[in-house]
């Protein structure tokens, strides 16, 4: 698969590809260096970036909905209203995230490293916090019924 001249693969070097509004749904890019790139209002529906390097890309508005995220490292990403509902973050790197208003309902976030993130405004019905590293997150405005998340 190409799109704007990039080839989209396992491993795929993407670092500052400009891939705004792509249809990137399913794509395999697991170990792919996706750092510093632009996939603002990208689909990225059930892809698989397992292993993927996403350190400061751009995912404003994003759909990464069922998407395999295990193990990414996506240290500095702006995931501003990005949806990431069903998401697997098994393990990711997601320290000083930008996650405002991003919905992570029934994301598993297991074992993920959210250290100073910011959460505000995010939804995360169902979510699975086990493990996850929170500390110095700002969860405010963040919707986090009672009994909707596992932290233990």
């Amino acid at each position: 698969m190409e799109v704007n001249g990039r080839t989209i693969e396992p491993g795929a070097n993407l670092a500052g590809a400009n891939l705004a509004g792509a249809n990137l749904a399913g794509a395999n890019l697991a170990g792919a260096n996706l750092a510093g790139a632009n996939l603002q209002e990208a689909n990225l529906t059930d892809a698989n970036l397992t292993d993927a390097w996403l350190e400061g890309a751009y995912l404003w508005e994003a759909n990464l909905s069922g998407a395999n995220l295990s193990n990414a490292y996506l240290a500095g990403a702006d995931l501003i209203e990005a949806k990431l509902t069903n998401a697997d973050l098994f393990q990711a790197t997601l320290s000083e995230a930008n996650l405002i208003r991003a919905k992570l309902n029934g994301a598993n976030l297991y074992g993920a490293n959210l250290f100073r993130a910011k959460l505000n405004g995010a939804t995360l019905l169902g979510a699975i916090l086990n493990d996850a590293y929170l500390y110095g997150a700002n969860l405010s405005g963040a919707v986090m019924p009672d009994g909707s998340i596992n932290l233990f």
